[in-house]
């Protein structure tokens, strides 16, 4: 069932550019783009400049000199692997929360677009969206740093460090995903009930957050498009699971 989750996640981003362009939608990922282009800006200039201090802190553990110079080296590589992991958290945590007010209508459209006006959804203003937003992304970055420490650190174990690997792709493409399918989440469930519905669907998270990490490896371009696609793609899966969630308490009545 995860598995078959996930793969519906990743299958979502079929049509996204048909759909954003059908509905109109470009003007609305203006402002987040930007956002995303300058946070990225900012956060790769501070990590190209502190991950030198960081591995010349982390050799000083070393206190032999037969050694030292490889030390230092594998010292700053970890330094750097370090800060890329915790920027690209940074990241997305910041430019998903300072974006919820412009992809709540971006999500609302598409709900109308597939399933008409009919639902009831909770009033919530700019502010309550932002508000939402920055609540729900300070949560999910403190748990994903509290996992992703004691993977980083696994990862010094020989052979072991190739599973970390696995793994910290794992946690923060779910939060990835978690953050997209909120959008859409804010209008239908309060904040604890939005939680656990991503527990309960995180196959869908976990597939809409691996091409949404992939997608940041393409410089710039993929900066820039990776919230436009990612929300599109979080949205219409989301609502299919609203949908059929409906359909069966519909059912049972």
């Amino acid at each position: 069932m995860m598995i078959k989750n996930i793969l519906k996640g990743v299958k979502a981003y079929t049509g996204t550019f048909k759909l954003i362009n059908k509905l109109g939608l470009w003007k609305y990922f203006g402002v987040p783009m930007a956002i995303s282009f300058f946070t990225a800006a900012l956060i790769g200039f501070s990590a190209w400049g502190l991950s030198d201090n960081l591995g010349a802190f982390i050799s000083k553990i070393w206190f032999w000199e037969w050694g030292s110079e490889t030390f230092r080296t594998i010292s700053e590589f970890i330094g750097a692997l370090i800060i890329i992991a915790v920027g690209l958290i940074l990241y997305r945590h910041i430019v998903m929360a300072l974006s919820a007010p412009f992809m709540s209508p971006v999500s609302e459209k598409i709900e109308k677009y597939f399933y008409g006006a009919t639902h009831s959804h909770r009033n919530t203003s700019n502010a309550e969206q932002l508000w939402r937003g920055v609540r729900i992304n300070i949560r999910n970055l403190l748990m994903e740093l509290l996992l992703t420490i004691p993977i980083i650190l696994i990862g010094f174990i020989p052979v072991v460090g190739i599973i970390s690997s696995v793994l910290l792709f794992l946690v923060q493409s779910y939060y990835a995903g978690f953050g997209n399918m909120d959008y859409t989440l804010e209008r239908h469930y309060k904040y604890a009930e939005s939680i656990q519905f991503v527990r309960r669907n995180r196959g869908l998270a976990i597939g809409n957050g691996m091409v949404f990490m992939l997608m940041l490896l393409i410089p710039i371009v993929g900066i820039i498009l990776v919230l436009p696609l990612s929300v599109t793609a979080a949205s219409t899966e989301t609502l299919r699971v609203l949908e059929n969630t409906k359909t069966v308490k519909g059912n049972l009545k």
